[in-house]
């Protein structure tokens, strides 16, 4: 029997199409830098890729800076944008961020924090995972001249709360503040709309393996008045804030994957939550005493984020692996430690409860047959991993 993989979250099979292209372009030989034919062709081959997805995401092609992936883009977004905004004023060394973040933002910005003075102010979230709107209008009506940049991720990548970009971009605006938003977990579930204009953000981080495209590249949507300092110094590419020799067969097949996220978006949305909702109702039933976690409808259509009381998550998930189950825990390990999940307890859950959460994601190759055969091993599983918790 096939298993069932529900971790597409943490990444997804690349599209047929997608493939096609990266394997098409990766037998051709040019380096995009060089003046020569085989230069020129393989040039041409990247500012195609660039004009397909600023043309799927309505954009500029000037606004597509390739990077290796999401946590490039992210740390190319958070440390250029307070580094320009910093030496264009010296006190202007705030950093406004979600306390839910993606490790790729919390990291750089904490960073900074330690090795830049940045002066971060962490936005507190619900209990459901949403950003306090008044705590961040409360920090920017009291701070906005001194902030270097607010960040907030279009939807948690661990709990699918998706968060009110549009109202954040606009009150960011109003103080005259740059706003970034990392879409990584958001783009090809929901529809992003313009992404130009006040209810936008000024930056945007995508990444190619998340909606079916090859691993190692991504792109920072940034508007070209933005201006960032560089991570990478080099030969001065991609606007000279990006340097180094970018894959084209890469840039292709991540090409192929956004037009295909866009295009297909509603359609995709629809199936993956006729799934989440059949998981959810499911497990109400047959798991009473799970909790769904985040925000039950303003969610990622292929999230379900649970807590199991009384288990141990990484237990629970080493029981559905051998039953032929992918999923993924909502903690991280650190030194082999296991650790509950940041995001959790930013929402208040209690230590105990983050750590007994599981994530289950859906994509393009979900099947209603994979809830069936989750929700007839989880309660057997719940109920082992409660008996071990207990003799604990």
């Amino acid at each position: 029997m096939e298993r069932v993989y529900a971790d597409h979250a943490a990444t997804t099979p690349m599209l047929p199409a997608a493939r096609d292209a990266w394997l098409a372009q990766s037998v051709e030989v040019g380096n995009p830098s060089s003046l020569h034919a085989s230069g020129r062709a393989t040039r041409r081959v990247l500012e195609e890729s660039r004009e397909r997805i600023a043309g799927a995401l309505q954009v500029r092609p000037s606004s597509v800076i390739f990077t290796s992936g999401g946590t490039e883009s992210d740390n190319l977004a958070v440390k250029g944008l307070f580094w320009s905004r910093s030496e264009s004023r010296a006190d202007r060394v705030g950093v406004l961020a979600a306390s839910i973040e993606h490790h790729a933002v919390l990291d750089p910005v904490q960073w900074l924090a330690d090795h830049e003075q940045a002066k971060v102010r962490w936005i507190a979230v619900d209990p459901l995972g949403r950003i306090r709107l008044d705590s961040l209008a409360e920090a920017l009506a009291a701070h906005a001249s001194d902030i270097a940049l607010c960040t907030v991720m279009w939807a948690n990548n661990e709990v699918g709360t998706v968060q009110p970009v549009a109202a954040i971009a606009e009150v960011c605006h109003a103080a005259g503040v740059p706003f970034h938003s990392d879409a990584v977990q958001a783009l090809g579930q929901l529809d992003l709309g313009p992404l130009t204009g006040n209810s936008a953000p000024d930056a945007i981080t995508i990444t190619s393996h998340k909606i079916g495209g090859p691993f190692g590249i991504g792109a920072l949507i940034a508007d070209p008045a933005l201006a960032l300092s560089p991570l990478l110094h080099g030969g001065g590419q991609e606007r000279e804030v990006r340097s180094g020799t970018f894959d084209a067969a890469a840039a292709a097949g991540f090409a192929v994957a956004v037009e295909h996220a866009v295009s297909h978006q509603a359609q995709h949305a629809a199936e993956l939550t006729a799934l989440r909702d059949a998981l959810i109702a499911g497990l109400r039933e047959r798991v009473p005493g799970a909790v769904i976690n985040g925000d039950t409808d303003d969610r990622l259509p292929g999230n379900v984020h649970v807590s199991f009381p009384g288990c141990e998550g990484d237990a629970l998930l080493m029981l559905l692996d051998a039953a032929g189950i992918d999923c993924s825990t909502g903690s991280a390990c650190t030194a082999g430690l296991p650790e509950p999940s940041h995001v959790l307890l930013a929402m208040g859950v209690a230590e105990n409860n983050a750590r007994s959460s599981l994530r289950f994601s859906f994509g393009r190759t979900s099947q209603a047959d994979d809830v069936v055969r989750i929700l007839d091993c989880l309660p057997a599983a719940v109920e082992r991993a409660q008996r071990a918790g207990t003799r604990r």
